[in-house]
């Protein structure tokens, strides 16, 4: 049962991946490209600076991969290999729960699992570590910024576990409705505790040392000697459009895996009845086999 339960989420995790690339394809991308210009702008004029001031000036490296290759090829394999992992764990999450979390129906559970899924894997990590377009980010910190955004999305999942046990412990004292208030409020009081625990990406060590004290590493206007302005900072517009596609693409991905598996596990784990048979249960628990 939890095999053909994993296949339906991958199966599930594939069309959604593949209808998140399509979005993503349409409203991200050129706010990707337009990134992607203010990059190498941004590199020409730093360059002619170099020059002026008789520095060697760096060679831009190569690309690997053609900008139409990684915005058709690239994007797509990579949303759907995405979906497909995120469809197998949702599925998986899916038999732990089922059973376990209240009468509920196979299709609500897998909204209600899929909620979660967006929520402690991606929305909650985002709010601390939003998503960031080429340009916008130093390479000095690549790795520290990936440790700290897995270091939150572990936070955020360890705390979304604890926030349903503890819904679920309140709940014969304080009723369903109010049990799941307490545990929302004391899940987003310890996750802001932690988000202000952990430092943001302009205070790393490397940042302060290389650039000060910053909130962000969201280019500023880059200046010549004399503090006149060269090049503008990074379009407040652009930052702000890249990601706001980024989440609703991740939405649209944990929708779709919720909307697709409910039916198939429905089909699963709710036989049809024969003619004049008495209704089938609620779907038990799952037990290793």
């Amino acid at each position: 049962m939890e095999k053909k339960l994993v296949l339906r989420g991958v199966l599930a995790g594939a069309l959604a991946g593949l209808l998140a690339y399509l979005f993503a394809r349409i409203f991200a991308e050129p706010q990707i490209s337009a990134a992607i210009r203010y990059e190498h702008g941004r590199d020409a004029a730093q360059a002619a600076l170099d020059r002026a001031a008789g520095l060697p000036a760096e060679a831009p490296g190569p690309d690997l991969f053609s900008r139409t290759i990684q915005a058709d090829v690239g994007i797509g394999v990579g949303m759907i290999a995405f979906g497909m992992a995120m469809g197998a764990l949702f599925a998986v999450v899916y038999a732990v729960c089922l059973g376990r979390v209240g009468g509920l129906r196979p299709r609500a559970l897998a909204m209600l699992v899929a909620g979660g899924g967006f929520l402690g894997i991606y929305f909650v990590p985002f709010l601390k570590y939003p998503a960031a377009p080429p340009a916008v980010g130093h390479p000095e910190t690549i790795r520290d910024r990936g440790d700290l955004y897995l270091a939150m999305v572990a936070c955020s999942l360890a705390l979304l576990v604890a926030a349903v046990v503890l819904g679920r412990r309140l709940a014969p004292r304080f009723g369903n409705w109010n049990a799941t208030l307490l545990a929302l409020a004391g899940f987003a009081v310890v996750t802001g505790v932690v988000m202000a625990l952990l430092p943001s990406p302009g205070e790393l060590a490397v940042n302060v040392s290389e650039y000060g004290h910053h909130a962000t590493e969201t280019p500023l206007p880059l200046r010549d000697a004399r503090g006149a302005i060269v090049y503008p900072g990074f379009p407040a517009d652009t930052l702000f459009s890249f990601r706001l596609y980024s989440v609703a693409a991740q939405g649209l991905l944990w929708a779709v895996i919720g909307l697709a598996f409910g039916p198939l596990a429905e089909r699963l784990l709710t036989p049809r009845p024969g003619p004049g048979a008495a209704t089938p249960p609620r779907p038990a628990p799952l037990t290793p086999a």
